[in-house]
């Protein structure tokens, strides 16, 4: 039994000190006077007293178990004074004492703030292969976080238009450090949305967002094939009209079944292209699926389509009639204007969004029988 072992190392003379020492446990006011130091800020303090309770033999977890032990009971106290006369019962008139001015001096927020930070440090130090040092981060952590206001503050200090509140943690037992970055960040900024400069004090300054990549990102295949024309590919944009048949398309990756006459390294001068157009990588992969026609062969087939519908037109059959021998040779929509074609040695232009409109028949003026020649050698662009 514990009364054995204490017996046995301590003799006929068993005190609470030889118990406490034995199982590792800390005395209640230790546990206050820690508390106390890590509620001031005072992180110097904390870690010194920390070193003493360890080496008389306590145990990290056991700390972190006493502290969330005083928390809550700081916290009933502080809710319903009345209340806690229950959990009062095993303290001293002293304990019950301090214990009351500190839970008058310190807010709901700080006690559940400094709650949950225990009961996750909690975890930590179960886990952690070196118990002590993840408990003196948990204290260092809980005394950084003592310096800050609550977010309740920090609204009402954004509403108003004034400075930042200072550290709350002043508030609980006075003295500490006051030095640490928390500190010193908190204090001297100031928070004056839409207000007017004020005479020396730092003011709270709102990053610039980055600028958006105006860079052209193309959403279909079309696109991409506009974006060749655009910068001048007049080589790979050839190919991607006659020689490529699409099996997948979204932005960042392209599936494609290249035609016998596509050359073979289309796949990486594709995506080497689109990498250096658009800004961000492009995968561009070859598949063994059919995939889609060429867009030349669209456009075959979309012109042989609209010549059999012109040719059913009674007007046209008419002049068919009338015209022996005659043929239909190009069909054109006379609702659509003319397309603006760039000035000689010039540029085309591109839209605001950097992505040129992709043009109804993106072959029409490139299908054409390929030299077999033409896709060999590394020179095709």
């Amino acid at each position: 039994s514990i009364l054995d072992q204490a017996m046995a190392l301590g003799g006929e003379a068993v005190t609470a000190a030889l118990v406490r020492d034995m199982l590792g446990l800390a005395d209640r006011g230790e546990s206050f006077e820690l508390f106390d130091a890590l509620m001031r800020g005072d992180i110097a303090a904390a870690l010194d007293r920390t070193g003493q309770l360890y080496r008389a033999g306590a145990d990290p977890v056991v700390l972190v178990q006493d502290l969330m032990e005083l928390t809550h009971w700081l916290t009933r106290v502080k809710v319903a004074p009345q209340a806690s006369a229950d959990i009062s019962a095993g303290a001293s008139e002293t304990e019950i004492k301090r214990g009351g001015e500190m839970a008058g001096k310190l807010s709901i927020a700080t006690l559940t703030r400094a709650w949950q930070l225990l009961l996750k440090g909690l975890a930590e130090v179960q886990h952690a292969p070196l118990p002590l040092q993840a408990f003196e981060m948990v204290l260092i952590r809980l005394a950084y976080a003592a310096d800050l206001p609550s977010p309740a503050d920090l609204v009402r200090a954004l509403q108003s238009g004034g400075t930042a509140p200072a550290p709350t943690a002043g508030s609980s037992g006075g003295g500490g450090a006051r030095g640490g970055p928390a500190a010193s960040a908190i204090g001297t900024s100031t928070v004056r949305p839409g207000g007017p400069s004020g005479s020396g004090a730092a003011r709270a300054q709102i990053a610039p967002m980055p600028a958006e990549d105006a860079r052209p990102q193309p959403q279909n295949f079309e696109q991409v094939v506009a974006l060749a024309e655009a910068r001048r590919e007049a080589g790979l944009r050839t190919h991607l009209v006659n020689s490529l048949h699409l099996v997948a398309f979204e932005p960042g990756r392209i599936e494609f079944r290249p035609a016998a006459r596509a050359p073979a390294d289309l796949a990486n001068k594709l995506g080497q292209f689109l990498t250096e157009a658009t800004g961000r990588r492009w995968v561009v992969s070859v598949s063994q699926e059919p995939g889609t026609p060429t867009l030349a062969d669209q456009r075959q087939q979309n012109e042989a389509k609209r010549l059999d519908q012109a040719a059913e037109h009674p007007l046209v059959r008419a002049v068919m009639t009338a015209f022996p021998g005659a043929a239909i040779t190009a069909v054109r929509d006379l609702s659509q204007p003319m397309a603006a074609q760039p000035a000689e040695g010039g540029d085309a232009a591109l839209p605001a969004d950097g992505v040129p409109a992709a043009a109804p028949d993106p072959g029409a003026d490139l299908v054409y029988d390929a030299d077999p020649d033409m896709s060999d050698g590394d020179d095709w662009r």
